[in-house]
């Protein structure tokens, strides 16, 4: 990995370093959106910097409330962009490190913008691809013999979410209502939920559209991969129990899904590469893949109770994937299936091993058998009403950074 280092000042823990060097769209009292990126404690407005003629392109791609036509320039040039504000952060005569006046109108602290919903999303697709998730949710509703379906090991299994209740990080959200049949009635029941869970997941940008017919190889996915987010699919338990019989998940998702509002391009994340799971038996030909496709992403999910503490509840990492990106954007165009810029797909939940490593309330207190105890001393089996969970991931190698940002939200009694 080549060795850069910026004149702006970063903290080591930060997640914006100049490794990273990701995309978003942020608001202010003077900015309604604008293209930005960041570094340390800074976003940095993208149409002021090329009212310098930076990038000598057209400066109204920079005036948009989604990053949608920004990632339709191609990567050959979002990835010159990218890599001309590395080279901007890293000459010590830069004519952003002089002119003060020019750096003042440039960078904006972090805390004193809004970050907005980075692409606007027409389909989103959320798949099952964590070995360890679906083995204990199988364990759970079935039984350990058949933990997994017949088809789990020759196809990553997904299915279309809904895009419209995608909100990005910092929202809150009602308690969802639906069926729910208790173990000890014989008719459903109608009401709120009672065991929201979270869904640890990442999710990745698609980058390149094609058209209806047209397939893409893991080989060329990274060309139709813009980059990554985190993502928390929330879920209610008990509606999903009586409804995703036969046709999968319904009212228990669509209610509510998170996103952090960075974009962290696939050339930031590929100095972090490792190998995947061994996948026995083997694969069909098109699922098949060459080299270290797999990333170690570390995730941490916290809880916070209303006027309460952050509490750590799980530690996982994206490593844990059984199925690649890759592979689950060749098997979602296999079919001719046709994808456009912005759409959303999501990981599944992430859970590695271990029970620290569970992506979910459903894994980490076992079906509410084995509730968490947080430092107030109160227990949580699932979400409660007022609580605010955030995700956070990043990677670290020989002391490079690349980080997310946060994926929070907060649930609210149901209306």
């Amino acid at each position: 990995m080549q060795t850069l280092k910026t004149w702006v000042s970063v903290n080591e823990n930060c997640d914006f370093s100049i490794y990273n060097i990701p995309f978003g769209i942020y608001s202010d009292k003077d900015v309604k959106h604008h293209v930005c990126s960041a570094i340390g404690d800074y976003i940095i407005d993208l149409f002021e910097l090329e009212s310098r003629d930076v990038f000598d392109m057209d400066r109204s791609v920079f005036d948009n409330q989604y990053l949608n036509s920004f990632i339709e320039l191609g990567k050959p040039t979002t990835n010159k962009i990218r890599n001309k504000i590395i080279e901007l952060l890293c000459d010590e005569n830069s004519f952003l490190k002089t002119d003060t006046a020019f750096f003042n109108k440039v960078f904006k602290k972090q805390s004193d913008v809004k970050m907005l919903l980075p692409v606007k999303i027409g389909d989103y697709t959320d798949f099952y691809s964590s070995i360890d998730h679906a083995t204990n949710i199988g364990t759970m509703i079935r039984d350990p013999k058949n933990a997994l379906m017949p088809n789990w090991k020759h196809l990553p299994v997904g299915y279309h979410g809904r895009s419209s209740s995608i909100c990005v990080s910092g929202h809150s959200f009602y308690r969802p209502k639906g069926q729910q049949k208790p173990a000890d009635s014989d008719q459903p029941v109608f009401g709120p939920t009672k065991l929201l869970d979270i869904e640890l997941e990442t999710a990745f940008i698609i980058g390149k559209a094609t058209h209806m017919g047209d397939s893409v190889s893991t080989a060329n996915a990274g060309d139709y991969i813009f980059g990554m987010v985190l993502f928390n699919d929330w879920s209610a338990r008990d509606i999903q129990t009586w409804e995703y019989v036969p046709l999968g998940p319904f009212l228990a998702k669509n209610f509510a899904s998170t996103v952090s509002p960075w974009i962290v391009t696939l050339e930031a994340l590929e100095p972090f590469r490792v190998k995947g799971y061994v996948q026995n038996p083997p694969l069909l030909p098109y699922l098949q893949y060459k080299g270290d496709r797999n990333l170690d992403i570390k995730l941490d999910v916290y809880l916070k109770p209303q006027n309460g503490e952050e509490n750590l509840i799980c530690s996982s990492n994206y490593k844990y994937m059984y199925y690649t990106m890759e592979q689950q954007l060749a098997h979602h165009t296999v079919n001719g299936c046709n994808i456009n810029v912005g759409d959303v797909m999501a990981s599944g939940t992430i859970s590695g091993p271990q029970p620290s490593e569970y992506g979910s309330m459903m894994e980490l207190t076992w079906r509410g058998t084995k509730p968490i105890t947080l430092k107030d001393g109160s227990e949580r089996k699932f979400v409660n009403d007022n609580d605010t969970v955030t995700i956070r991931g990043y990677c670290k190698k020989d002391n490079v950074r690349v980080g997310f940002g946060n994926c929070t939200a907060t649930l609210l009694p149901a209306k």
